[in-house]
């Protein structure tokens, strides 16, 4: 599961005009998921996010986290994150997760965040999607579960 976090002071998401989702202050989170992956994850991944100290503290430093700022998560999925750019001029998506899988999965990450006590809002699965924010800093970081899990 691959995902990129960018910290906000605010964004959201539409679809056909609509507000779907927004946030204040918080992460928005691109997330693709890949062929193979599973519940494991997701928890790795709802951890990481909750407790990955990207926030400033009195004096500036990134030394806390979404929790301890009672940060919000705008959650976006986003299969093109597992496209290949290795052969040719188009991507290659043969590592992206059916999308049957790929919603289920995304679905659980909102899930466990919620039951986790973070606040989620989040797109809509396989719609085109506006995606507007404000990003702080700009701090953006790149998270891979397989990173960790392997």
């Amino acid at each position: 599961m691959k995902a990129i976090l960018q910290r906000v002071t605010s964004a959201s998401v539409e679809v056909g005009g609509t507000v779907v989702g927004q946030i204040g202050t918080g992460l928005l989170v691109f997330v693709g998921v890949a062929k193979g992956d599973e519940e494991t994850d997701c928890r790795y991944l709802v951890e990481k996010l909750r407790t990955f100290r990207i926030f400033s503290d009195a004096q500036g430093k990134m030394n806390r986290s979404l929790v301890d700022i009672g940060g919000s998560v705008l959650l976006v999925s986003q299969f093109t994150l597992l496209g290949s750019t290795t052969n040719g001029r188009r991507p290659s998506f043969e590592e992206a997760a059916s999308p049957a899988e790929a919603k289920r999965l995304y679905e659980q990450v909102a899930v466990d965040l919620r039951a986790a006590g973070t606040p989620v809002e989040t797109g809509r699965f396989a719609a085109h999607m506006r995606v507007r924010l404000e990003n702080d800093g700009p701090v953006t970081f790149v998270l891979d579960s397989r990173e960790k899990l392997s």
